[in-house]
C-alpha cells in the first residue's frame, strides 16, 4: 500500500518540475530578446485609464430620434402673413360679426399660438386690418370687399357648361370617390378651409356633407363657403354640396391659411331668453311658458340631422297657432340654443323657453307672415347658364339672392 501511494505521487512531482522549467525558460527568453510589453498590456491603474479611452471613443454614439418637419413648429421664424381679405374666426357660419359680445371668458390669447401670426386676436376674431377698425362690429372695409371679389373672379374664370358640371358632379358621387368633408355642429370652421384646399390638390371639386345646427340656415352656409374659399357650388341636394375650385385655380399658389392650434373660448353674449318677454308681465310670461310646454309637438329633431325644412315648418305652424314647440331630446344644449337663435332671426319669432330640452317660440302679438316667403329648397337648379354667362360678361359675380331664393309653392325641377 505504501509503495502504491509513492507511485501515485511521482507524476505530481514531475508536473511541478515541468511547470518550473517552463517558467524558467520563459524568463530566459524574456531576458535574451529584451521584450518590452506595450503600456496597454502592462497592468496598473494608469494603463486601465488608457485602455478605457480608446474603447469609449470607438463606440458609436446614438443618433437623436428622427422628427419629421412640422408646419406647426415655427421657433425662430417670423410670424406668418396671410393675404386673405377677411377676418379669421373660429366658425364662419355659427358666429355673426353683427353681434358684439358683452364680455370675454378668458384673456385675449391667440388660438394661432404666440408669435405665429402677424394679426392680433381681439377675443372674437383676427381682423384683416388693424384691430382699431370696427370690423368686429360688422363694418367691413370696402377695399377688402373689392379685393375679395377680384380674387374670386380671377380664380373662377368662365362659368362651367352644363356638360362640364354634370361630369364633375358624377365624379364626386359616393360610388366614384370616398373623399368628403363633414360640416358638423361648429359649421364652417377656419381649419376646414385648409382641408378644402388639400382636397382641391387631387380633384377639381370636393363633396361636403352638412349636418347639425348649421343646416337650419343652409343659405348662409353656401354663401360663406363660396366667400371664404373663392369657389363655386355646382350641386346641392339637402345638406350635400359639391364645391368647385375654379378654372384658374393653381394648387401651388394656394393662399396661406394659418391653422388654429386650439379652440378659443366662446365670448359672453346677451341672454337669449329674458325673465319677462317684451310687452308682457311676469305672470303672463309664466303662463305662456306653461302653456307652451303643453302644446303638441310640431316635430322632433334627430341628433346631427338635417334641419333645412325647419324654418318653413314653423312659419306655416304660426298661421294656425301662436305657440310652437319643438322636441330636442337627445341634442346637446348648445345645439338647440343655436337652433333657437337661428329661428328667432329667420322666422322671425320670440323665444319663450328651453326647458326640458324643448324649444318653445311665440309669434308675437302683431304677427304678420313675411311677404317674401322664400326658403332654400331641397334641390337647387343650376341650369340657368345664360344668366351666368351674362354676369360673367358684365364683369361681376352672379347675384346670390336670385340663385338661393326659391318660392315655396314652386316645385324644384328634377336634375
Amino acid at each position: 500500500m505504501f509503495l502504491a501511494k509513492l507511485s501515485r505521487q511521482k507524476p505530481v512531482r514531475l508536473s511541478l518540475s515541468l511547470t518550473l522549467s517552463t517558467r524558467h525558460l520563459s524568463s530566459k527568453l524574456h531576458e535574451h530578446y529584451a521584450f518590452k510589453p506595450p503600456p496597454s498590456l502592462s497592468p496598473g491603474p494608469q494603463n486601465q485609464s488608457l485602455n478605457s479611452n480608446p474603447i469609449t471613443s470607438l463606440k458609436k454614439q446614438k443618433k437623436p430620434p428622427y422628427r419629421p418637419p412640422s408646419s406647426l413648429d415655427r421657433t425662430g421664424l417670423e410670424p406668418m402673413r396671410s393675404k386673405l381679405p377677411f377676418d379669421f374666426r373660429y366658425s364662419y357660419t355659427e358666429t355673426s360679426p353683427n353681434v358684439r359680445p358683452i364680455g370675454l371668458r378668458e384673456p385675449k390669447y391667440s388660438p394661432f399660438g404666440p408669435g405665429r401670426l402677424n394679426r392680433e386676436w381681439t377675443g372674437v376674431c383676427a381682423p384683416a386690418m388693424s384691430p382699431k377698425v370696427k370690423s368686429v362690429e360688422g363694418v367691413e372695409d370696402p377695399k377688402l370687399e373689392e379685393r375679395r371679389k377680384a380674387m374670386r373672379e380671377s380664380i373662377l374664370g368662365k362659368p362651367l357648361t352644363e356638360a362640364e358640371r354634370k361630369i364633375l358632379v358624377e365624379r364626386c358621387q359616393r360610388g366614384k370617390t370616398k373623399r368628403q368633408i363633414n360640416l358638423g355642429r361648429d359649421g364652417l370652421t377656419h381649419n376646414m378651409l385648409n382641408d378644402i384646399h388639400n382636397h382641391w390638390k387631387h380633384a377639381e371639386a370636393v363633396r361636403i356633407k352638412c349636418l347639425g345646427a348649421c343646416t337650419v340656415d343652409m343659405k348662409n352656409v353656401c354663401i360663406q363657403l363660396e366667400d371664404k374659399t373663392f369657389g363655386k357650388i355646382i350641386h346641392r341636394q339637402c345638406g350635400l354640396l359639391i364645391l368647385y375650385r375654379g378654372r384658374h385655380y393653381k394648387p401651388k399658389k394656394r393662399p396661406v391659411i394659418p391653422l388654429m392650434l386650439w379652440r378659443p373660448h366662446e365670448p359672453i353674449y346677451p341672454r337669449l331668453i329674458k325673465t319677462t318677454i317684451d310687452g308682457l308681465s311676469i305672470e303672463e310670461t309664466k303662463e305662456m311658458r306653461k302653456r307652451g310646454l303643453s302644446v303638441p309637438v310640431l316635430t322632433k329633431l334627430a341628433k346631427n340631422g338635417y334641419y333645412g325644412s325647419l324654418v318653413p315648418m314653423v312659419r306655416d305652424a304660426f298661421l294656425s297657432s301662436e305657440l310652437v314647440r319643438i322636441d330636442c331630446q337627445g341634442l346637446e344644449r348648445s345645439d338647440y340654443k343655436k337652433i333657437g337663435c337661428k329661428l328667432r332671426d329667420l322666422v322671425p319669432c320670440i323665444l319663450v323657453t328651453f326647458e326640458n330640452e324643448q324649444i318653445v317660440v311665440w309669434r308675437g302679438k302683431d304677427y304678420k307672415p313675411p311677404e317674401n316667403r322664400y326658403f332654400l329648397a331641397d334641390r337647387e337648379p343650376f341650369e340657368d347658364l345664360e344668366a351666368d354667362m351674362v354676369s360673367y360678361a358684365k364683369g361681376h359675380d352672379s347675384s346670390q339672392e336670385e340663385d338661393f331664393n326659391l318660392v315655396i309653392d314652386e316645385t324644384p325641377p328634377q336634375l
